[in-house]
């Protein structure tokens, strides 16, 4: 499936939101996630669903000032 992920065009096999987080080898929690531009409460990773096509924005905290 293609996906746009953080701005590049990626073929990935995770047909949720979880399962993508795994293949691109993402740890720990700071993360906040988007999916066609509207941000996804935690709880809902795992059910929601990737379609090709899609956005995703993976974003993790930076501290500075």
């Amino acid at each position: 499936m293609q996906l746009i992920v953080n701005g590049k065009a990626m073929t990935i096999t995770s047909m949720r939101v979880d399962a993508l987080l795994r293949e691109l080898e993402y740890e720990g929690t700071h993360y906040a996630v988007a999916v066609n531009y509207r941000v996804l409460p935690r709880a809902r990773w795992n059910e929601t669903e990737l379609r090709d096509g899609d956005k995703v924005e993976i974003l993790t905290p930076r501290q500075g000032g």
